[in-house]
């Protein structure tokens, strides 16, 4: 599937910022509960970021606590320094409920920073080449 017949404009560029909730902001229970550690769930967004980087597409990993104030001033940090025409969000940041807020303030921060900036929501690292291949490739 993919937005090749939306009517909604492509990203304002190629660039992507893929958020995600860092693997060191996890309790190691809430790991233990997904099977995994820090260390390997670091190693799988590593994995399915250098897959992307090899397809060509530039753009930056931004990890972010689950504070979303913290949150808030790591993407603005990003902002700062350049523009994204598109974001992904990972779903440890969208299909967990006590997450909402977070989830809420970082949507509405990357509206407020790119007006026009597209979204894709991924369900795991091995499929952000993907959701970032649904508004590239249109």
């Amino acid at each position: 599937m993919s937005h090749k017949n939306s009517q909604v404009k492509a990203p304002l560029n190629n660039d992507v910022l893929a958020i995600g909730i860092s693997p060191e902001a996890f309790t190691p229970e809430e790991l233990a509960s997904m099977d995994l550690t820090a260390e390997k769930l670091a190693a799988r967004i590593e994995g399915g970021w250098a897959a992307i980087e090899a397809t060509g597409i530039v753009g930056e990993m931004c990890g972010v606590s689950k504070d979303p104030d913290e949150a808030e001033a790591e993407i603005r940090r990003r902002f700062a320094e350049r523009s994204f025409g598109l974001a992904t969000i990972g779903s440890g940041v969208r299909l967990v409920p006590e997450n909402t807020v977070l989830f809420e303030r970082i949507v509405n921060v990357l509206v407020d920073l790119q007006p026009g900036i597209r979204l894709s929501f991924v369900t795991g690292p091995e499929n952000m080449l993907e959701a970032i291949r649904r508004w590239l490739d249109r």
